[in-house]
């Protein structure tokens, strides 16, 4: 059986540019793409966190050191420029592959520099 996990994401990501009239779909530097994972058409899932919408497009390319993070097309009417985001892509794995996956968590600051990296989230304890 194939089960469907996460696979990485781009953590607070901070919209640089929302263009209504481009190729629709989400530009990102591809250096932060590199380091995630991810790849150019692959779909991602964009959870706002600024706003809360949460929507599903693909990966383009953006200049690499860049900090880009575009969103084009009918998803620029889903973010501003400036707000925060959440950028995920799942796979799907069999029993064998999750006993060694460990998904690609690349945590952003504001600008979209990297923060840190990690492959774990720590345990959420009671308030």
């Amino acid at each position: 059986m194939q089960s469907r996990f996460l696979k990485a994401k781009l953590h607070m990501g901070s919209v640089t540019h929302a263009e209504l009239w481009y190729d629709g779909s989400c530009a990102i530097d591809s250096q932060l793409l590199e380091l995630s994972g991810m790849r150019e058409f692959e779909q991602i899932d964009i959870y706002n966190v600024s706003n809360g919408e949460r929507f599903t497009t693909y990966i383009i390319a953006a200049e690499p050191g860049s900090g880009i993070i575009s969103l084009n097309g009918a998803a620029a009417r889903k973010c501003q420029v400036g707000d925060r985001i959440i950028i995920a892509t799942y796979g799907q794995f069999s029993e064998a592959e999750l006993s060694e996956h460990k998904p690609a968590l690349v945590y952003l600051k504001q600008d979209n520099s990297v923060e840190r990296t990690a492959n774990t989230i720590p345990v959420q304890l009671a308030g």
